[in-house]
């Protein structure tokens, strides 16, 4: 992986109607496709939560997608980010789907 500018890791959690409309799956897609690695998960309170790591730009696009869009049939209420910081390389080596 090429790293024009600096390394991104933030944590995250979604919230709204994010379980059992595919949000995971549509999450690991959309990973895959812009380029960063790390995972995500149901939690039991009803939310959605994860890592996101790679180049700061591909991680901004991400965090955009995860506020805004999500998959189709979603409906995203809010989106927090956490933990956010520069590290010097990624600690995940695809994005995955955790149980």
């Amino acid at each position: 992986m090429s790293t024009a500018g600096p390394l991104k890791s933030v944590d995250y959690e979604v919230f709204g109607r994010v379980q059992g409309v595919c949000f995971r799956m549509y999450t690991e897609g959309e990973a895959k496709k812009i380029g960063v690695v790390g995972w995500v998960k149901n939690t039991s309170q009803g939310t959605v939560t994860g890592q996101v790591q790679g180049p700061e730009e591909k991680v901004e696009s991400m965090k955009s997608w995860l506020s805004k869009i999500g998959s189709p049939s979603s409906r995203i209420d809010r989106t927090n980010f956490s933990n956010e910081k520069t590290i010097s390389k990624l600690e995940y080596s695809n994005f995955s789907i955790r149980y």
